[in-house]
């Protein structure tokens, strides 16, 4: 019999996710089927899955894109290359990628522009990783571990350290440690590349593991900030630590008091659904540390389509151009987006 269930705040969708599957919801609507999207728009099964339902086709290659299909590129970012092509190739294209990842595609292009080698923490073969060492593959030098860095060579250039964004905090500061002391000079951004939706998520856990008999945490295999936070679980004495894609992964002979988050790419409802799971008989408890407000408009040319479409819709219905509403989508949530589709 589950007791309690501590439920941490911030979790769930973050700002750049919601983002691209609003976007990726108005293409649907927006395009005869189908619509194709330049890998998972997010690592997430159920949220690719429902994406699918709806006739979105998802390729790990753009040349799989018949020419004249509109394309969505996802929030993860893409290689400069892929963005071309998708380009030269798609009738309509959105790329959907994060602020925060353009922020850090932006930083390998300057440093590597100013002769700079990189130094840049990342998992191998993570879509944010691939496209991001593709935007200077010749100055980038991706690494993992303390080992991968005391293996790297002497450069005889400048040398900036760059990071991943939805690592976790103990994969980057050991590692960030070894490159500063392997490189005296390194220089590193002003701000953390770590996402902040990231940061906040693992801090509600660790806010919240040590009342714990147990911690649920919701989001897919391969979601890099969802590994983490489970990762994060076992590290602060979890006994027990299930990574779930939903409730029916669950076992049933969960006992005492219950942690749950949902990684960066979980919907909301699925969180309602494990905790009716858990059927808490001392209910819920919201362990809240911090307020996110963060917000990321659509990329500006889906933004474009979509006022071009209200306005001819508004004119179909015989309404007035001056007195209809503002589109406001930031009032819209994701989770609604979906449930909708």
């Amino acid at each position: 019999m589950v007791n309690k269930v501590l439920l941490c705040a911030p979790r769930g969708f973050c700002a750049g996710v919601e983002m691209a599957i609003k976007a990726l919801a108005w293409m649907v609507r927006a395009f005869e089927p189908p619509v194709y999207c330049y890998h998972e728009i997010v690592h997430n099964k159920l949220v690719v899955d429902r994406f699918r339902d709806r006739g979105v086709i998802f390729v790990d290659d753009i040349d799989e894109v018949p020419v004249g299909r509109p394309i969505m590129l996802s929030a993860h970012g893409s290689a400069p290359d892929v963005v071309t092509a998708a380009r030269e190739r798609g009738s309509y294209v959105v790329d959907a990628v994060c602020p925060l990842v353009t922020k850090v595609h932006h930083e390998v292009k300057v440093r590597a522009g100013k002769g700079y080698q990189i130094v840049y923490i990342g998992h191998e073969g993570h879509e944010e990783a691939v496209g991001t060492m593709a935007v200077a593959p010749d100055a980038i030098h991706r690494v993992e571990t303390v080992a991968e860095v005391e293996a790297l060579p002497d450069f005889d250039r400048p040398t900036a350290l760059l990071a991943q964004t939805t690592l976790s905090h103990r994969d980057w500061s050991d590692v960030a440690e070894a490159a500063a002391a392997r490189y005296p000079d390194l220089f590193t951004p002003a701000r953390s590349d770590l996402c902040f939706a990231t940061t906040n998520r693992q801090s509600a856990l660790m806010a919240t593991a040590e009342r714990c008999d147990g911690f649920v945490v919701i989001g897919s295999a391969n979601s890099s900030n969802t590994n983490a936070l489970a990762k994060l679980a076992t590290e602060a004495g979890c006994e027990r630590v299930f990574r779930v894609n939903g409730p029916d992964e669950l076992p049933d002979d969960l006992r005492g008091t219950i942690g749950v988050t949902a990684g960066a790419s979980a919907p909301e409802d699925v969180v309602q659904a494990v905790i009716d799971f858990l059927a808490p008989v001392d209910g819920v408890e919201e362990v809240h540390i911090t307020e996110e407000d963060e917000y990321f408009p659509p990329p500006r040319n889906l933004r474009e389509l979509l006022g071009a479409v209200d306005v001819v819709a508004t004119l179909a219905l015989g309404g007035s151009l001056a007195d209809r509403p503002a589109l406001n989508d930031r009032q819209i949530d994701a989770s609604e987006v979906l449930g909708t589709l």
